[in-house]
């Protein structure tokens, strides 16, 4: 059966929702600027606990090397899966026009911490439709800064284009 005539890896019971991406206040580490996206259900956000344990094993990472991100800009994806899954995607933009991405992930009670997203095998997740809509808009606002003076009046507008929409 061909992806036309089926359903192309989507399961028949599945249901989709729609989440809610927010801005949320930036961090500065290593000398890298990363704006910051939430991404949950309108009426289950990501817990302030759980943005407080991103942001610190993010921090440590950077401060350990483990993810280099010296005079980076970019944002960081906070993404609440189900009831006590996340995801925290940092991305970066190198080499002018490129978006390059680490991955943490924390399950439930049972991690302590963020831990990095295992990505084995030549195709692999990237994004999933909730999080690309916070791509979508970071694309927009690095395009418009690629398309400027590029000075510090243009970081800043870039640093300054949140959101905050259902996806």
């Amino acid at each position: 059966m061909s992806a036309i005539a089926g359903s192309g890896h989507v399961r028949q019971e599945y249901r989709h929702i729609e989440k809610r991406v927010r801005s949320r206040p930036g961090l500065s580490v290593e000398g890298a600027v990363l704006k910051w996206y939430d991404i949950a259900p309108a009426d289950e956000p990501v817990p302030a606990a759980i943005r407080s344990l991103a942001r610190t094993d993010l921090w440590a990472a950077c401060a350990a090397r483990t993810v280099p991100l010296a005079d980076d800009l970019g944002f960081v994806i906070l993404h609440r899966c189900g009831t006590d899954f996340y995801f925290l995607i940092t991305c970066t933009w190198r080499n002018d026009n490129e978006l390059w991405e680490t991955v943490w992930a924390k399950n439930g009670a049972a991690d302590a911490a963020f831990a990095p997203w295992p990505a084995a095998g030549g195709h692999r997740p990237a994004f999933c439709v909730w999080e690309l809509g916070a791509v979508c808009h970071e694309r927009r606002a690095w395009s418009r800064y690629l398309r400027s003076e590029r000075d510090a009046d243009a970081r800043q507008a870039y640093l300054e284009a949140g959101l905050d929409a259902a996806v």
